[in-house]
């Protein structure tokens, strides 16, 4: 008897190896928007967890931006139950302006998300990003100059608030998910979004990705993918690094994150700048707001301090030096 499709059977290769992961517990549930990569990740996860023998629901989210989405919402619930997810819900959110289009509804997704999955008590929500989204990730990421945290692009598995999310399909291209929905008979929807060139991500995966593929040859998003796993581990362990350097660098004081200048500067650049950054996220910065031109003007407080004032970074914080001492205080 004949197998799956080979592209059905690496997505559930794939969704199968973090099921195994995952420690005993509530269902999974898979963030489904209809498109290929999440709708090929839905199917895997209904035809695996039974076979784990986990519960396993899906879940889509309206972001209202476009007309009829409501309906489109209800239409993907309606796929994901008939692939056998349950349960399998939509839940409709409201995307602010903070941080421009693209962050505000990753920032409303991702809070409806958290919140269908504490309802559920979920064991982990399963994202369906790919090889090609970790490619345009760290594309974008060496245009920002954030680094070699941002060059890392998407973790394969992170937490927030307590929930525990997981990219399966980090390993798979975009083609091996349009063709495993094809061999299903699941039709993905096409977001107009994603051929809008007013998004940054949409330029680079329509203009830059193709130019670098014709100009270097292909294989260009998989060296970048290749890329971004090995400088995630020089990341992590550098950022492990500087959170003991933190400790270390405390100083004594109730008015705020207060740290010792004399400590940081003995630190080499690269962990002092971390040490900075992770300071300036506890005392009240947005992380997806802090750049990294902030990190080095408050690095410059403690290297080259000539008097100068306040640096203002995002979230309504500053961080001064008051002679041997750094401090990060609300404005």
């Amino acid at each position: 008897m004949a197998g799956p499709d080979p592209a059905v059977a690496a997505v559930r290769v794939a969704v199968r190896r973090v099921l195994a992961a995952l420690p005993p517990g509530g269902p999974v549930l898979a963030a489904c928007s209809g498109g290929a990569d999440s709708l090929a990740l839905a199917g895997a996860l209904a035809f695996e967890a039974p076979r784990a023998g986990r519960a396993a629901g899906g879940v889509t989210i309206d972001h209202g931006l476009q007309d009829a989405s409501a309906e489109r919402a209800d239409r993907v619930v309606r796929v994901m139950a008939d692939l056998g997810l349950d349960p399998a819900g939509s839940v409709a959110v409201r995307v602010g302006t903070g941080g421009g289009p693209e962050n505000a509804a990753r920032e409303a997704r991702y809070a409806a998300l958290d919140g269908a999955a504490g309802r559920l008590d979920a064991a982990a929500v399963l994202l369906g990003h790919t090889r090609d989204d970790q490619a345009e990730t760290v594309l974008l990421g060496l245009a920002r100059g954030s680094g070699a945290r941002s060059l890392a692009g998407m973790p394969p598995s992170f937490e927030r608030g307590g929930i525990h999310y997981a990219r399966p399909l980090l390993g798979l291209d975009r083609a091996t998910t349009l063709q495993a929905c094809l061999a299903m008979g699941l039709e993905p929807w096409d977001d107009p979004h994603n051929d809008d060139p007013s998004y940054a991500r949409v330029r680079v995966r329509h203009e830059a990705l193709p130019v670098l593929e014709k100009t270097l040859g292909p294989g260009v998003a998989d060296a970048l993918a290749r890329t971004a796993r090995l400088l995630r581990d020089d990341a992590d362990a550098l950022d492990q690094i500087a959170r003991e350097a933190l400790g270390s660098a405390r100083a004594a004081d109730a008015s705020g994150v207060v740290l010792d200048v004399a400590a940081l500067a003995e630190l080499p650049r690269a962990v002092r700048t971390r040490v900075l950054r992770v300071a300036a996220v506890e005392a009240g910065s947005p992380p997806g707001t802090l750049a990294a031109v902030h990190v080095e003007e408050v690095d410059r407080l403690v290297t080259a301090w000539r008097g100068q004032r306040h640096v203002d970074l995002p979230g309504g914080l500053q961080a001064f030096r008051r002679y041997d001492k750094l401090l990060f205080q609300r404005a």
